[in-house]
């Protein structure tokens, strides 16, 4: 959604209420996704408690997703509506004491005036993750990457991985009851890459995902890794649109949301 009558990045004229996009990175291990929930910690209700506390009124942010218990993000977009406060004039000042208020696992990294009408969650196109994994045993990587049992056949994922471009509805890696309108989606990267000394990464990116769907695929893909199907089985799981057909699930500390892209960012 293209915003009219100013530069979308920057909003000209200030209204009453003015709207920021944040641009957040944050260690997921400590809480419970990012959306707030009742008796529990979550990245939201912790952000939303820092930006009411320095700007001194009410703040809740709207996320551009939600993320689930111990999933990490290199970057995650909210915006929110605020009156005219003097903490907002200096950006380099606000987030110097936002993320003061912050704890350590979760900074503040920039801050954006955009339209009135600017939504984190709805204007986004384009949204990225990485699924982290390593093959030998390194302290440094614990609750940031799954250590696998035994060397995948990448060539073999990623041959399936490629079948995934050829569909939109990916009912089948969907988590039950989950409360969407469509599980069409349409992903245009879907890619395994040894990137070091025994660390592997699944980069994908779509116009949007479903709730666990990452987890899923990847859990799909290394039963293939591991040779109990051929890839081509990854049209048989699709075309299911059953979530018990797809692999199990994997740890969600190997998980990353990468990128958030808006047409007017």
């Amino acid at each position: 959604m293209q915003h009219a009558s100013l530069n979308p990045i920057f909003a000209s004229v200030k209204s009453t209420n003015s709207r920021y996009f944040i641009e957040l990175a944050f260690d997921g291990g400590a809480y419970h996704g990012w959306q707030i929930q009742p008796n529990a910690l979550t990245v939201q209700q912790v952000l939303d408690r820092a930006l009411s506390t320095l700007l001194r009124q009410s703040i809740h942010t709207v996320g551009c997703g939600r993320t689930d218990t111990g999933v990490h993000a290199k970057q995650l977009y909210a915006h929110f509506d605020v009156s005219h406060s003097a903490a907002l004039d200096d950006t380099d000042r606000f987030l110097y004491q936002v993320n003061s208020l912050l704890p350590h696992d979760i900074a503040a990294k920039r801050l954006i005036a955009v339209a009135d009408d600017a939504h984190a969650r709805f204007d986004a196109v384009r949204r990225s993750y990485e699924y982290h994994a390593h093959t030998r045993k390194d302290p440094f990587l614990h609750g940031r990457s799954w250590l696998l049992r035994e060397v995948p056949d990448v060539s073999a994922m990623n041959a399936a991985a490629e079948i995934l471009q050829q569909y939109e509805d990916f009912s089948c890696f969907s988590k039950s009851h989950t409360q969407v309108h469509t599980n069409l989606c349409r992903i245009t990267d879907a890619e395994w890459r040894w990137v070091g000394d025994g660390q592997l990464v699944f980069y994908i990116s779509a116009n949007r995902f479903l709730r666990n769907m990452v987890r899923a695929i990847v859990g799909t893909l290394m039963e293939i890794g591991r040779g109990e199907h051929a890839p081509e089985y990854m049209h048989e799981v699709i075309r299911s649109k059953d979530r018990s057909v797809a692999g199990t699930s994997v740890p969600a500390c190997g998980l990353f949301l990468s990128e958030v892209t808006y047409p007017y960012l």
